[in-house]
């Protein structure tokens, strides 16, 4: 037998499966299928942790997923390390290595308890207080303390080795929760032929039968009805049973997010084995059968080791086999702590009292205790307890004393009642309903295709819960189409069937006296007075009451405190609790560790980088890549000796004497077809669309709602109701999106199809006054002579034997094409082009030339120029904008006053007047590089190069009324300088732009 605690003939577990493990240095033994939380209690040990702030010791709570305290550092081998898992979560095997958190230098001896000294002055809210004065102090002193002293467990050091799957996954009914309701639910909705996928976040199947060993279902216990039905489930095709999985997320349109922990209760994994799974679920109905967690006693000293939940004790005892004492205590306002009485009692254990605050109980439970010779002392309250690393005693008085009797015991026992779990309901977005009657919340109005059945939706005794899960999981499954009939009937009954309601205010609030240390949240350190407090401060809605005070925001997520936190708000103001609000549910129900959620994406799969179609002859070529978004572009070509700049000044000179390819493939792409596109397009661009014939192109601006810009391309229209749409590489999501958006919520009627074509093409730009001898030998099909395909012009044909849609169009502002080609072809057109290029002093160019280039001719950069605050107007585009058009999104953003005002900062030019100045990107203009700081700043730079056409550098900026300053100088300050600097067009090259034609 492992650990003294254990007590021969109770629990599940196999007494001659042993298995070692290693906690603060010390070597116990536990057995197969125990937590650690069971393991450590098994061995005697209740102290399990320091708290967050007062580093109080701190025991083991529950025996679930909303255990506050017991939070350890486990480790299968020094590189694997994992803090904050929960103890009464974390599966024992031989070979674990456990370390208790928040101490130093030991568990036992913590110099951080100092603080519980100093608790009057950590008061809720004294860091909004405290750290205020003096000011220079923040950064200096407090910063770094505060930084210091933050966070629980220490994150680790190493590369995680293991690897994380990931699966998407269908289906009819997603069952959440595998207590009696979820199985019931699960098997109905089976039965009729949907495809059901069942989930639980404990080894075993079971829930609330883990420890309620007073029910039977079908004529046997209720736990081993429990795994037979999973064995069942198990052994069906349409059926999907996921143990060790938690439904973490419910997101809209019915998707579910849970994470599986495949190995984690392994002492050797296999090496194929990932460690956790992350599964995406799109489930057409599902069924919340989550249960219910039952809330602690608020009294002072309700914090110490040894005292938990009344549910914990039972099932530390019925499912593992360990009894938490040898002499408990129990505290309740409720009726289910007297059933882990009458079970420890019945196992040996001694049980002194039962204090149950309520003037009468239920008479059923109340003639059990009789029977067992139990003292139960009613209208009482415990005071307070004793002892310093485990509780020793409690005080007991009749209720609204102030001394008591003092009572021996060393473990305690307590219960207020139930809270029904509407964490995943709550984030479906549904809206609550308050049970006066019975003091919670249940779910009330639904907005997702679900239905919450058993504790979770107060239902109450096992019969009813069996009865409403089969109905529900029938009548989904039959509406996600399944045509099966479910006849499925099971018999349940149980010993003793109470209501799972909430403790009055008076019992369950905790004391007034300020120096009572009654918790509320044990993870965040926080009292009934600091409630109190917080109300007294001004708090009165329960929001403001939750940050002033931090309750119910640690990984716990108040599952255990926040009805608290509710009930003792509501006493101090005087309301009820619907008035004062409940704080809001959010994802994830319980840490989802962040391997499960970026999988694969870490290391060079982190941020996966795109490459284009002819990515591999710029490699061949020697290009230095640069990052743009997730694409790989070649920056530039360095020939040997040459140096960036020295070949961007290459490159820029060549392409305006003769030419240069550029691979373009990464622009976005967008095909809008349909009758209406036309008008689609007229909605979702400034310009005008209807007059754009078939084979010709636009220069299109897109705009957000508020008028500014939004993203730019050119548009090819190729049939009435076909264009191609060119987007910024950066733009291509957002702008995909920004249509989608807008076609589907503001224009549905418009018959409009959108695909994103961005990958399906290779584009290759040639430019250059050679560029149409270069590519004419290889076209087919199509006219390129300036008269039948003038600048702007779309046509489809053929290039190197290989269709083609080639556009007449320039981003350099010289005679160019842009060459889209199935992206299968893209490299062996390229070499095609190549090989008639190079023989005539052609170049590759990439993007740093392209850069130069555009800035030369002054065309902008949407995102570099631009900067979300710019209106075409600013960007000196309104001939863009039709005149006479009378909608189009953004166009009433367009006539706000302060869209139309003098004072906008405006995209110019500026020189240097030191021509080989080259200024900063991004670097501040002022009028007077002698005025007093702070400086009045008029704009800034937004694009700036050394241009080898022009010999001198150039520079664009947003300045505060930037046309009406033409010629004037200005100043930019530099780290070491200051660069004066003459405001001028923002053309500096070709301003007639007579090269585009060749």
């Amino acid at each position: 037998m492992s650990g003294a605690n254990r007590i021969a003939g109770k629990g599940r577990l196999t007494p001659a499966k042993t298995a070692r493990f290693t906690y603060d240095g010390r070597i116990l033994t536990g057995l197969e299928g125990d937590t650690v939380a069971s393991a450590l209690l098994a061995n005697g040990i209740h102290l399990a942790g320091r708290s967050f702030k007062y580093h109080r010791p701190r025991g083991i709570l529950t025996a679930g997923p909303e255990e506050p305290n017991a939070l350890m550092d486990v480790s299968r081998d020094p590189s694997r390390k994992t803090p904050n898992v929960r103890a009464t979560m974390q599966e024992l095997y031989d070979g674990l290595t456990v370390s208790s958190q928040n101490r130093w230098p030991s568990l036992a001896f913590d110099i951080g308890g100092i603080n519980n000294l100093f608790a009057p002055f950590f008061a809720a809210g004294f860091y909004y207080k405290t750290f205020m004065w003096p000011k220079a102090a923040w950064h200096k002193l407090y910063e770094p303390q505060i930084r210091k002293a933050a966070g629980l467990g220490v994150s680790p050091t190493q590369d995680d080795p293991d690897h994380y799957a990931n699966r998407f996954a269908h289906c009819d009914v997603l069952v959440a929760g595998g207590g009696a309701a979820g199985i019931a639910a699960a098997l109905a909705a089976a039965e009729t032929g949907a495809s059901v996928i069942i989930a639980d976040e404990r080894a075993e199947f079971g829930g609330a039968l883990h420890f309620d060993t007073n029910v039977t279902i079908d004529g046997q216990d209720g736990y081993v009805w429990a795994q037979k039905t999973i064995a069942r489930l198990k052994a069906l095709p349409n059926v999907t049973v996921l143990p060790r999985t938690t439904v973490f997320g419910y997101y809209e349109h019915n998707f579910i997010g849970l994470a599986e922990r495949v190995t984690d209760h392994m002492a050797k994994p296999a090496p194929h084995l990932p460690r956790e799974r992350l599964w995406q679920v799109r489930a057409k109905r599902v069924v919340i059968a989550t249960g219910a967690i039952e809330r602690h006693m608020v009294f002072d000293g309700n914090d110490r080791p040894g005292v938990m939940l009344a549910s914990a004790a039972r099932t530390y005892l019925n499912h593992y086999g360990v009894a938490v004492g040898a002499k408990v205590g129990v505290y309740t306002a409720h009726d289910s702590a007297y059933e882990a009485a009458f079970d420890l009692k019945a196992a040996g254990v001694e049980i002194p009292v039962i204090v149950d605050s309520r003037d009468k109980p239920g008479e059923a439970v109340l003639a059990k205790a009789r029977s067992m010779g139990i003292n139960v002392l009613t209208g009482h309250a415990v005071l307070t307890t004793k002892g310093k690393l485990r509780v020793s005693a409690m005080v007991v008085a009749r209720r609204g004393q102030k001394s008591g009797e003092k009572i021996a015991v060393d473990a305690l026992i307590m219960s207020s009642g139930w809270t029904p779990s509407v964490h995943l309901f709550s984030q479906s977005r549904g809206k609550l309903a308050f049970d006066a009657d019975n003091q919670r919340f249940l779910p009330g109005t639904y907005l997702e295709d679900c239905m919450s059945v058993g504790a979770c939706n107060g239902t109450n005794g096992i019969q009813a819960t069996i009865d409403e899960a089969l109905g529900v999981g029938e009548l989904l499954a039959r509406a996600a189409g399944a045509e099966g009939k479910s006849t499925l009937s099971i018999a349940a009954t149980q010993a003793f069937e109470w209501t799972g309601g909430m403790a009055g205010s008076a019992e369950g609030a905790g004391p007034d006296d300020t120096s009572a240390k009654a918790f509320v949240d044990f993870q965040h350190d926080v009292c009934a007075k600091d409630i109190r407090l917080a109300v007294r401060e001004g708090m009165h809605s329960i929001e403001h009451v939750k940050r002033f005070t931090t309750n119910g925001m640690a990984t716990d997520q108040g599952k255990t405190s926040n009805i608290h936190g509710l009930a003792i708000a509501a006493e101090a103001l005087g309301k009820a609790m619907p008035e004062v609000g409940l704080t809001t549910f959010r994802a994830p129900y319980t840490p989802v560790t962040f391997g499960t959620l970026i999988n694969h994406s870490r290391g060079p799969h982190f941020d996966p980088a795109r490459k284009t179609p002819i990515h591999a002859w710029h490699e061949a070529q020697g290009a230095d890549f640069e990052n743009v978004g997730n694409w790989k572009r070649a920056w530039y070509y360095a020939r040997p000796g040459e140096d960036m700049h020295q070949a961007v000044n290459r490159e820029c000179k060549t392409v305006r004497s003769v030419a240069g390819l550029f691979d373009a493939s990464t622009l976005g792409k967008i095909e809008v077809v349909g009758p209406d596109a036309a008008a689609f397009m007229n909605l979702m661009y400034t310009n005008s669309w209807d007059t754009l014939k078939p084979g010709r192109c636009r220069y299109g601006i897109m705009l957000r709602e508020d008028g500014f810009v939004y993203d730019d391309g050119v548009v090819g229209r190729l049939a009435e109701d076909r264009f191609h749409v060119t987007t910024t590489t950066g733009g291509a999501p957002r702008v995909m999106h920004h249509m989608e958006d807008y076609l589907q919520t503001e224009f549905p009627h418009l018959k409009v199809w959108l695909t994103s074509t961005t990958e399906q093409w290779a584009v290759i730009a040639v430019q250059g006054p050679k560029a149409r001898e270069i590519i004419a030998p290889l076209v087919e099909g199509i006219d390129l002579s300036n008269e039948a395909f003038p600048h702007m012009s779309v046509a489809e044909g053929k290039i190197a034997g290989v269709p083609t849609r080639l556009f007449r169009m320039t981003f350099a502002g010289e005679l160019g094409f842009e060459i889209n080609v199935p992206a299968d072809y893209g490299q062996a057109v390229w070499e095609a082009i190549w090989e008639g290029a190079e023989p005539m002093g052609a170049c590759a160019y990439g993007t740093e030339t392209m850069h130069v280039l555009r800035a030369e001719k002054g065309y902008i950069i949407v995102g570099q120029d631009t900067d979300g605050t710019l209106t075409p107007d600013d960007a000196g585009l309104a001939w863009a904008v039709g005149k006479k058009k009378t909608d189009f999104v953004g166009i009433r953003g367009l006539k706000r006053p302060d869209l139309v005002r003098s004072g906008r900062k405006q995209l110019v030019g500026l020189k240097t007047k030191d021509p080989r100045e080259v200024l900063e990107e991004g670097a501040q203009i002022v009028a007077d590089p002698n005025q007093p700081k702070p400086m009045t700043m008029l704009g800034h730079v937004t694009s700036s190069y050394w241009s080898e056409n022009c010999e001198r550098s150039i520079a664009m900026a947003v300045v505060i009324d930037g046309r009406a300053k033409m010629g004037q100088t200005l100043y930019v300050p530099m780290a070491d300088r200051v660069v004066a600097v003459e405001v001028c067009d923002a053309v500096f090259y070709d301003k007639e732009g007579g090269r585009i034609n060749g």
